[in-house]
């Protein structure tokens, strides 16, 4: 379950990200973090003291490689305090890891005329693969609407909940609005409704903003990413009960999940090997253990309280600027600001902050859809990292204070 700390305690970690100079004010930490030199370090360490393929060599590289890059699985499973190492199936992102679960779980179980549950506010890689899905046997997909501030209408979530109801997949954190959805009563009511419905958490945003305990949450399966965790691209995470990837077939197939191959038959490795043919990204899954290192040594709590420390002074700064309409008002909330001016356009308005080193997202941020339900065609976005600082604040409000001269 995602915690927010509440603390005066204010990080200064900026000097660990090389690419912050003077002058930079980062504010994209959503789309993808920056990354500490911790992770630089030990992938450049690994390719240039012992890199080798994994699991097949017997010399001394492959063997020091092998076990590096399985440490980090322990490593992935105590930072979301999941039951064990063997449900971690590490895969390219949050996107593939949302589309094995729907192409190999979901064509398996599912059939047409199921239904599956999820909100007006998730991201594109926890729709398309469903629409992919309701394509290739005729599922039926139901989403539950977003009140005006932004948060979720669980009232009508009750009524969507049928007997034909397979599955429920829920963004934790909005990457567009910043709101904190309540997972963990969302788990909760589809498990009363019944105890066979599956629950898939998008943790993208939330494993990055605070801690998270999935033995508490209670979802079936979870989900997030490593370069938004502070760690490089190419690398994700998909957490799943383990008897429910044990029934699952593979989802590609290539070398390292078989255990036997003959042209009459293949035989596959049991979970999570199963789930990850071919070679890996082994660089970058070092890269995510660094990452997770780098973020346990601090602590999750004062990074939430740091970030919630940043809203709170970024959000009193904005409201005294005229024109500004903010989406994401609810109670609960992330270190994410989505808002738009009516005295110009989002884009003209990112492009003009750029100018003044402040670099935010302006568009629909993946999430057509919530931004349709609102009748916009974009906000920008300002989000917070354990970097940022109120000097990037200072830069936004000026930079915007600028735009609205040139603009308006």
């Amino acid at each position: 379950m995602l915690k927010l700390a509440s603390s005066n305690y204010i990080l200064e970690y900026r000097a660990d990200f090389p690419i912050l100079r003077d002058g930079v004010h980062y504010l994209d930490t959503a789309s993808s973090a920056q990354k500490p030199r911790a992770v630089i370090d030990a992938m450049t360490d690994l390719m240039e003291t012992q890199y080798a393929n994994i699991h097949r060599g017997l010399y001394k590289f492959s063997q020091e490689t092998t076990t590096a890059y399985e440490a980090v699985r322990s490593k992935v499973a105590a930072f979301l305090n999941a039951p064990s190492e063997n449900e971690i199936v590490f895969t390219r992102n949050t996107t593939e890891a949302i589309n094995l679960v729907a192409q190999s779980w979901g064509r398996t179980f599912l059939k047409e005329g199921d239904e599956i549950i999820l909100t007006e506010m998730e991201h594109h890689a926890n729709i398309v693969p469903w629409q992919l899905l309701c394509d290739q046997i005729g599922i039926v997909i139901k989403t539950i609407p977003v009140l005006e501030a932004g948060t979720l209408d669980l009232d009508t979530y009750q009524t969507l909940l049928s007997e034909r109801t397979k599955l429920v997949g829920v963004v934790h954190i909005s990457n567009a609005l910043g709101a904190i959805n309540p997972a963990r009563q969302i788990i909760q009511t589809a498990k009363a409704h019944n105890p066979e419905i599956i629950t898939l958490i998008d943790g993208s945003q939330s494993a990055v903003h605070g801690p998270v305990d999935l033995q508490e949450l209670g979802c079936d399966f979870f989900v997030c990413t490593g370069h938004k965790l502070y760690g490089p691209t190419g690398i994700g995470v998909l957490w799943g009960r383990y008897d429910l990837l044990d029934a699952m077939p593979p989802y590609q197939g290539g070398g390292d999940m078989i255990e036997a191959v003959t042209f009459d038959q293949t035989t596959y490795k049991a979970p999570p090997a199963r789930f990850e043919a071919g070679t890996p990204a082994i660089t970058e899954v070092i890269g995510l253990g660094a990452a997770i290192d780098y973020l346990t040594g601090i602590g999750m709590d004062e990074i939430a309280a740091h970030e919630k420390n940043l809203l709170d002074e970024a959000m009193t700064a904005l409201n005294e600027i005229d024109g500004l309409t903010f989406y994401g008002t609810g109670q609960q909330k992330a270190g994410i600001i989505s808002f738009a001016a009516d005295w110009a356009h989002s884009s003209d308005i990112a492009m003009i902050l750029d100018q003044c080193g402040v670099y935010v997202r302006s568009g629909h941020h993946c999430c057509m859809p919530l931004m349709q339900r609102f009748g916009i065609d974009g906000t920008i976005r300002a989000s917070f990292g354990l970097y940022s600082n109120s000097e990037d604040i200072k830069a936004l409000v000026e930079g915007l204070h600028k735009a609205g001269k040139m603009l308006a």
